[in-house]
């Protein structure tokens, strides 16, 4: 509204009022959970009663309010839903299913459980039945697989709608998150871990070269941004704007923003001397920013797109799958290892600066990672970091690759 809070309507189709509906249109109000309970158990009921001629009502009401299925409706009905991207709305989905049709010793689904009942012992109960799986092999036997990734997902599913729940209805959500806390490992003991395959500085070279040959020029450039300043791949593409690339009032500077941990930071392209610390990616940065006044950097440029204006490689859902496909095709194209993504650039980026010497410092600074679990020694980023890792990677570069400074 123009003050600027939030107010909810109820308004059945255009067809259905032509056709002489009784249900009408209703303001709910500016109670979220109040408009939810009010929609949900009332009004639509009634205009499924209207549309179905009075069937659905001697069908019960499949949602009871308080139960676990409520509040994975709560959750996906509320704005931080929405927030999320399209890939991880889709694992919430399955985990959230899979922890909700679970089927307890009574016989009734986890989901339909009041969640007032719910402990923290349940959630552990719950979680250890799904962590394992029976199937038959190949010659007819019962055999146990461990769908750990699986389940732990679930769980955070779960954790996540929990807390979103409780924020949406305070008073029938229990304060207490039952499946926050659960300590869950992320692989078997003695299990190894599975790591994203790594690029070389070879590799993304003939990446870049692959890209431009297939008039993907955008997604050349963005490769070399995410081996450069360690960016992970939905910051590249959905939140690197030209207003951060030397902007009037800091020329000399990139503003390199990391959603995932709320971190931002302005990265210097000129050492003390005023030598250029990127030249090679500033060349192509300079020439997209002469083309571009605002909005984010890396577009749908190449000649055999659908749309006549450049759209962003990212969608407004934040899916970013029709990249992916793109980059696996010129992976091939490239001739260097099917298993690479383009996150194994990131993964290179930060291996060149372990193999260049830098300290962890230095590292940190770059990657702009917070926790102590991440890097083992926490020290204040500065200036003089980011220009001194820059500098030794290039250098390291430079005698591995012979790169032209």
């Amino acid at each position: 509204m123009k003050s600027g809070r939030w107010a909810y309507f109820f308004e059945p189709p255009t067809w259905a009022r032509a056709q002489g509906c009784h249900v009408k249109a209703e303001a709910l109000g500016e109670d979220y959970g109040t408009a939810v309970e009010r929609a949900e158990y009332v009004l639509l009921p009634a205009f499924d009663s209207w549309r179905s001629r009075g069937m659905t009502d001697l069908v019960p009401i499949g949602v009871a309010p308080g139960s676990f299925d409520w509040l994975v409706g709560i959750f996906k009905s509320h704005q931080k839903w929405k927030e999320i991207d399209h890939k991880t709305q889709r694992l919430y989905e399955q985990g959230l299913s899979l922890f909700a049709n679970y089927k307890l010793k009574d016989g009734t689904r986890a989901g339909s459980k009041q969640i007032s009942q719910y402990t923290k012992g349940f959630a552990d109960t719950v979680y250890a039945k799904l962590l394992v799986v029976e199937e038959k092999d190949a010659d007819g036997n019962v055999v146990e697989r461990e769908r750990r990734r699986f389940a732990n997902a679930a769980m955070a599913a779960c954790r996540r709608a929990w807390f979103v729940g409780q924020r949406a209805q305070e008073k029938l959500v229990p304060a207490v998150n039952p499946f926050s806390r659960m300590g869950l490992k992320a692989r078997s003991p003695g299990k190894p871990v599975r790591e994203t395959p790594t690029a070389t500085w070879d590799d993304l070279v003939a990446f870049r070269e692959a890209a431009r040959m297939l008039g993907y020029f955008s997604v050349a450039t963005a490769a070399l941004v995410t081996w450069e300043w360690l960016q992970r791949e939905e910051h590249v593409f959905g939140a690197f704007e030209i207003t951060h690339y030397r902007p009037k009032e800091r020329p000399n500077s990139v503003k390199i923003v990391h959603p995932k941990n709320g971190e931002e930071a302005w990265w210097p392209l000129f050492d003390d001397r005023g030598e250029a610390l990127f030249p090679e990616l500033m060349a192509e940065l300079d020439a997209i920013k002469q083309d571009m006044v605002s909005g984010l950097v890396f577009r749908r440029d190449h000649a055999h797109r659908k749309s006549t204006t450049p759209l962003p490689w990212i969608t407004e859902r934040k899916d970013l799958r029709y990249l992916r496909s793109v980059v696996k095709d010129i992976v091939t194209a490239a001739g260097i290892r099917s298993e690479l993504s383009f996150t194994s650039f990131r993964h290179g980026g930060f291996t060149e600066g372990a193999d260049s010497d830098l300290t962890d410092a230095e590292l940190r600074a770059a990657g702009r990672h917070r926790s102590a679990r991440q890097l083992p020694t926490y020290a204040k980023r500065t200036r003089k970091q980011l220009i001194s890792g820059t500098l030794k990677r290039r250098e390291e570069r430079t005698k591995a690759a012979g790169l032209s400074e």
